[in-house]
């Protein structure tokens, strides 16, 4: 690329442009996907042209990438889009930063950390020092620049315009025909709109920059030739074998003790309610917190004891390995506490968002456990920050698949009809859902075995949602760009039960607004009111 520059300044200020175009008054929709999937074509183009070959464990980051981004707008529940946006971009930077030498999995967390503060490094100076190395290559080739140079006329009109702004202006003071004139000019050309047209322009340039640097980063700074810690670690173990175990064994004694001393506790379930005099919400809250809290702090003891105590001989080694799977056990034990507390909680009370959230959160850290100590078993201590990071994954992917908003509506709906619930439906939390919840709910409404009671408070909720939909879009139609299953779907199921929902009157006399069923029902559009 080095003795023809503009193989790659046309691509990356190209796709400056698509992002512009796709992303401009246009808010997040399938535009997103298209944008990443566009660079990510673009740096296989540059980089292949050049012989540069991914490594085949790198390839495998790909799978990950379009599922993220396909989930970008295929669902809309907050947590679900921000971790799909999050992971989406995670992918791509592991990538960048190992596309030639494929050795992520065995990244620890310094590698992370130095190979993303080196990214950044790569997007802010590595442009320029290509810029220079081309002219450099280009005159030790004999090559005269290339005709169709278009980088000088882009400074040149950088530079241009705002001068050519402060003299017009300036003349069109001074005469009042030409003043008519320089009016007519800015009407024709829509000329107002320009401090705009510069913004973006700029804004297409730092893009089309940072591109660059991401490209050139992957080219020739992703090979992984050596690891921090691989060949002598950063911290050498200090901490002698015997004060680890008395610090890892008393943790390990104090667990079991309090397994122990609460096992009826843990696992009485329902019958502990009566027994202690809790009630469900007490029972299910009391220590939950507590226990998570423990069991996060403790794996990062074990990780960090892992890390610095000398094991100088296979006893040793055996016994510490010991300790960890009997801290692991105890741990998990506390973890199925803690679900088996969070499900009673969710069969009285109902399915939320951070209760769900939660849920699988459990699954995926008793997961985590469990291959943390695998690992330390094996003595593959390396492994941990991959451990993490398929777990972190493991977790963002449940989420969209589990379809967190449609799975509260089905849930909630279920526990309402099997008659167990210590409250009744809460129909006004739906109003608070995303539109991934709509398709469910008018399947419920269409559900001739929902009985009266509940129907009228699905109908009510979805009359509110309707309500609350057009009023934030304001008649405001969307573009391609951000175009969205998650809406589509939504728009398609409310069309459907129109006649129903038309039923309802919505009261915006007085805040909040209402929904009044046929027999004068009232329902609160607001989630967030409390009568």
């Amino acid at each position: 690329m080095q003795t023809n520059p503009n193989k790659l300044w046309v691509p990356v200020l190209i796709l400056g442009w698509l992002f512009d175009f796709l992303f401009w008054e246009n808010p997040p929709g399938v535009n997103f996907a298209i944008f990443w999937t566009a660079c990510l074509i673009g740096g296989f183009y540059l980089l292949l042209s050049e012989g540069l070959r991914p490594h085949r464990n790198t390839l495998l980051l790909i799978p990950l990438f379009g599922f993220f981004a396909a989930v970008t707008f295929i669902r809309s529940e907050p947590m679900t889009t921000f971790l799909a946006y999050t992971f989406t971009m995670l992918a791509l930077t592991i990538f960048t930063v190992a596309y030639l030498g494929g050795r992520w999995m065995r990244y620890t967390f310094a590698d992370f950390i130095a190979k993303a503060f080196s990214l950044f490094g790569s997007m802010l100076v590595r442009p320029i020092g290509f810029a220079a190395d081309s002219r450099k290559a280009q005159a030790e080739a004999g090559i005269q620049p290339s005709k169709y140079n278009f980088m000088p006329i882009l400074r040149g009109l950088v530079i241009a315009i705002p001068v050519v702004m402060i003299f017009a202006s300036l003349l069109a003071s001074a005469d009042a025909v030409f003043n008519q004139r320089v009016n007519d000019l800015v009407e024709a050309f829509k000329l107002e709109n320009l401090p705009e047209y510069i913004f973006r322009m700029i804004y297409i340039l730092i893009i089309g920059y940072a591109l660059a640097g991401i490209y050139l980063h992957a080219a020739s700074a992703s090979r992984d030739e050596k690891l921090i810690g691989e060949e002598k670690p950063i911290v050498p173990p200090f901490l002698g074998f015997i004060e680890s175990s008395i610090v890892l064994g008393s943790v390990v004694a104090l667990f079991a003790i309090f397994v122990a001393v609460q096992f009826k506790y843990f696992f009485g379930g329902a019958t502990n309610i009566n027994v202690e005099g809790y009630t469900y919400a007490e029972y299910a809250r009391k220590g939950f917190g507590e226990l998570v809290t423990v069991a996060f702090f403790a794996l990062i003891m074990l990780l960090t004891l892992s890390g610095v105590t000398k094991r100088q001989t296979e006893s040793q080694r055996k016994i510490y390995s010991g300790l960890g799977v009997a801290l692991v056990a105890l741990l998990l034990v506390m973890l199925f506490s803690a679900y088996q507390r969070l499900n009673l909680y969710e069969a009285a009370y109902g399915f939320s968002r951070l209760r769900t959230y939660t849920h699988v959160f459990l699954v995926w850290i008793g997961l985590l456990l469990i291959a943390t100590i695998v690992l330390e078993t094996l003595r593959k201590e390396r492994m941990f920050a991959f451990a993490l990071l398929t777990a972190s994954f493991g977790f963002a992917a449940s989420l969209p698949i589990l379809n967190v908003d449609a799975f509260i509506v089905d849930q909630n709906i279920r526990r309402e009809l099997k008659g167990v619930a210590a409250e009744d439906l809460d129909s006004q939390y739906f109003v608070e859902l995303s539109d991934d919840a709509i398709p469910p709910l008018v399947g419920a409404l269409r559900s001739p075995s929902l009985p009266d009671s509940v129907h009228e408070k699905v109908t009510a909720a979805l009359a509110c949602i309707r309500y609350n939909r057009d009023f934030r879009q304001d008649g405001d139609k969307f573009k391609w760009q951000s175009f969205h299953f998650s809406r589509q779907n939504a728009d398609n199921a409310l069309a459907s039960v129109n006649d129903e929902l038309d039923a309802f009157e919505i009261d915006e006399s007085e805040y909040p607004v209402r929904a009044i069923s046929p027999d004068g029902e009232e329902f609160y559009c607001s989630p967030y009111y409390y009568d």
